[in-house]
């Protein structure tokens, strides 16, 4: 059990972008000082879809990089690696400019950048697929445009199938479906659910798709008229579910940590704990010791790191307060 003791002050973590993986630190420090060169032989090397798809996420948070990427793309002018980090970063600074509000809280200035800057990504992903027509990464990344653009379900699913037709369990892929599924993307309760229990029931053992059961319950959560009110996540229904799947994936002798690994186990520990499923939470805690991630824990009130913490320190004090 990660140390705990009664009455310690509570000790928040530091969000590490890189999440514990070296080849991210460096990365980072590359793109930080504006060092392309080797970004793009390291991003050339990664060979397995769902790593390289992370990566290419992690870059597309550095921030000020339209300012310098042009540089990149001039010297590789028939690479898509260049322009399929600038399309995800553009998708990053798109919603920089819409914001985290709801549609009826955006401003029409905030909603004609957004437009923007989101043609400019979808025009850089357009031109990576066309460069490198077997990667799934830039047809995941469309998701995310056509959902900003108002395409609809049935436009994303055509580009899902892009995806998942050149790598079947493309992470990036189903966690974006998942997005444009939900209720406030133009979806619902019940295509989200039936699309993450399809996905989870199919997925190979030990895969960490599992995580998209507690990303789909949190979602439904949040959608309640008071998001304090964890009804939802009690239902003995919704508790199996989330079982179900995390021993389908990262409870499952199969699971193997890949880079970004903290990522399913804090949507876990974050669905069990809305749950109060205390030992299963516990579980997670001691998996992913300090390594919290932003998401989910920003959508409760608070910082995030400090939310994680909490949380963390509730769960261990009840624990060691059973007797036994």
């Amino acid at each position: 059990m990660w140390p705990f003791r009664r009455g310690a002050k509570l000790t928040v973590p530091t969000i590490d972008p890189a999440l514990g993986d070296p080849d991210a630190v460096m990365l980072l420090d590359h793109l930080a000082n504006r060092n392309w060169r080797p970004v793009h032989d390291f991003l050339r090397r990664v060979e397995d879809p769902d790593d390289f798809a992370w990566y290419v996420d992690l870059a597309a948070e550095t921030t000020g990089m339209q300012a310098w990427i042009g540089e990149w793309i001039e010297a590789e002018p028939r690479s898509a690696l260049p322009v399929l980090v600038r399309g995800a970063h553009a998708i990053r600074w798109a919603w920089q400019a819409r914001g985290s509000g709801r549609a009826k809280d955006t401003s029409a200035a905030q909603f004609q950048m957004f437009a923007q800057r989101l043609k400019l990504a979808e025009d850089c992903l357009d031109e990576a697929v066309q460069r490198a027509p077997n990667d799934p990464t830039g047809w995941a990344l469309l998701i995310v445009t056509g959902m900003g653009r108002g395409l609809g379900v049935d436009e994303s699913h055509r580009r899902f199938s892009e995806a998942t037709t050149r790598y079947r369990w493309h992470h990036g892929a189903h966690n974006r479906m998942l997005g444009q599924l939900c209720a406030k993307w133009g979806g619902s309760h019940e295509q989200m659910h039936r699309f993450v229990d399809e996905t989870v029931a199919n997925a190979p053992a030990g895969s960490g798709l599992g995580a998209l059961m507690p990303k789909a319950h949190i979602e439904r959560w949040l959608d309640l008229p008071d998001g304090s009110d964890r009804v939802h996540m009690r239902q003995p229904e919704v508790r199996a579910a989330l079982h179900w799947a995390a021993d389908r994936s990262v409870r499952h002798p199969g699971y193997r940590r890949r880079p970004g690994w903290p990522v399913p186990h804090n949507n876990f520990a974050m669905a069990f704990w809305l749950a109060d499923e205390h030992a299963a939470v516990a579980e997670q805690f001691d998996a992913v010791g300090d390594l919290v991630t932003e998401y989910p824990w920003n959508y409760l009130a608070g910082e995030p790191a400090e939310r994680f913490a909490r949380a963390r320190a509730q769960v261990y004090r009840e624990r060691t307060s059973v007797p036994g």
